[in-house]
């Protein structure tokens, strides 16, 4: 007799299921209006990067500010300039990636869900100051905490998994809009700082969204098959 095979507490996705994640989160990126929501996370989580870092670094953040258009600003006091700067464009990535990551076990869905929902809210008691970020940020809280009320289902898991993958795709994308702006933008006050030119710190954000995109599927090529 055979006993039960417990069940897999992973959710890493086939390679083909990868791809079509990753086909529709590109698509999805790509679409007027549809894709708005979706650059608000980037966005979100591009400026609380900066706040993280301005926090590490012996700084405050007094305000972060959110766009419909997917920009957004966030406003420091004190900390290392130079990094706060630099992590808006390398956190957003690295955040994508983690949201993916976390969405490759199933057992954390919830989990994952439920931190990331309470982030937002935090976000929005401590630093949104007007009507429209909070509006905003109401939003993606909702986006992330009603699945909640579901039944634990792979779909769950498939849809966080893209989610990261369009972070990381807005990250890889967005900062392509400096090139050439010398005197505004992350790039421009980086140049500024360190005296290194803005496309530099453009081609680096570029490579990190690139490796972090791929570190998505080094997670799925290392899918170790199940045994019988």
């Amino acid at each position: 007799m055979h006993e039960p095979k417990p069940k897999s507490l992973s959710a890493i996705p086939s390679k083909g299921l990868f791809f079509l994640e990753l086909f529709v989160a590109f698509l999805v990126t790509k679409l007027p209006f549809i894709s708005i929501p979706f650059k608000w996370f980037e966005s979100y989580f591009h400026e609380i990067s900066h706040g993280i870092a301005a926090i590490i670094t012996g700084g405050m953040v007094n305000q972060i500010q959110l766009f419909p258009n997917g920009a957004g600003l966030c406003f420091t006091q004190g900390g290392f300039a130079p990094l706060i700067t630099f992590s808006g464009y390398f956190g957003a990535a690295l955040w994508g990636y983690l949201i993916f990551l976390l969405a490759t076990w199933r057992a954390g869905i919830r989990f994952t869900l439920g931190l990331l929902g309470l982030t937002v809210v935090a976000s929005i008691v401590f630093w949104a100051r007007d009507i429209l970020t909070i509006g905003i940020l109401i939003s993606l809280a909702m986006f992330l905490l009603l699945p909640l009320k579901f039944d634990h289902s792979a779909w769950l898991n498939s849809l966080l998994r893209m989610l990261g993958l369009m972070i990381v795709l807005n990250a890889m994308t967005s900062p392509t809009v400096l090139f050439g702006l010398s005197t505004q933008g992350d790039a421009a006050k980086l140049s500024q700082l360190t005296w290194l030119p803005s496309w530099l710190w453009v081609i680096m954000w570029l490579v990190f969204s690139c490796f972090m995109l791929w570190m998505c599927w080094r997670r799925v090529d290392d899918k170790k098959p199940e045994t019988v």
